[in-house]
């Protein structure tokens, strides 16, 4: 079998309706045993992203959940307004298995105003700072906190 090119897959995937491409994902997610519902939001920090990538260096942060609190059915809802492609169960799971990275590469904004919803809802959470450098060869590595 011929190797596709990412091109040809995305031409592929357009092709497909949103039914065929769900069981898709479903049965990519049984073939290589991974799952799909990331528990961070990678497109909250996409645009900070490219728009501090012409800087050289970007800070970008992580919101870690440590605690739930007492209140716990409020820190599920938030962290389920914070990346909505989590299902009711896999914003739970996520709450109990605290501590857990909720967002990665947040920018500044993005993390305080997470960190501010959730600590309403009677959550522990702690922000960490990663800085983003370019190299000579304009390769981006990450520093701190992964």
């Amino acid at each position: 079998m011929a190797k596709l090119s990412t091109e040809d897959l995305l031409g592929q995937f357009k092709e497909m309706t949103l039914v065929e491409l769900s069981e898709f994902v479903k049965s990519f997610e049984t073939e290589f045993d991974v799952t799909a519902a990331a528990p961070v939001a990678v497109a909250a920090a996409g645009g900070a992203a490219a728009a501090g990538a012409a800087d050289g260096a970007q800070d970008e942060f992580t919101v870690i959940l440590e605690n739930a609190g007492s209140q716990k059915i409020a820190v599920i809802k938030e962290v389920r307004g914070l990346n909505s492609s989590l299902g009711l169960k896999e914003a739970k799971d996520l709450v109990d298995a605290t501590p857990a990275t909720l967002l990665e590469k947040a920018s500044k904004e993005t993390a305080d105003k997470a960190k501010a919803a959730l600590e309403a809802a009677g959550a522990t959470v702690t922000i960490k700072q990663s800085l983003i450098r370019k190299t000579p060869l304009g390769i981006t590595s990450s520093g701190g906190f992964q």
